[in-house]
C-alpha cells in the first residue's frame, strides 16, 4: 500500500521543525525536532482521515511526488 509522502524542514523563525503531508490540505505539525514533528504530523493525518471519513468527505489518494523522484523515474 502506497503512503502518504511527509515533508519535515527546520523553520528558524519558529526555532523548531514542521512537518506537513501535501496530499492531505492543511496537515501539518511542528516540533522541536524533525522526529517530534514526524509523530505530531503522523497523529493529524489520523485525526484528519477520521474526520473527512466521519463527515463522508472525499480522502484522496497518495500522489504527492517530490521533484527528485519525479526526475530520477
Amino acid at each position: 500500500m502506497k503512503d502518504y509522502h511527509i515533508n519535515i524542514f527546520h523553520n528558524e523563525e519558529d526555532e523548531g521543525y514542521i512537518a506537513d503531508i501535501p496530499d492531505l490540505k492543511y496537515c501539518s505539525a511542528f516540533g522541536e525536532t524533525a522526529e517530534q514533528a514526524l509523530h505530531e504530523v503522523m497523529r493529524a493525518k489520523i485525526a484528519w482521515l477520521e474526520t473527512a471519513r466521519a463527515e463522508s468527505k472525499p480522502v484522496p489518494e497518495p500522489k504527492y511526488k517530490p521533484m527528485i523522484y519525479q526526475i530520477a523515474t
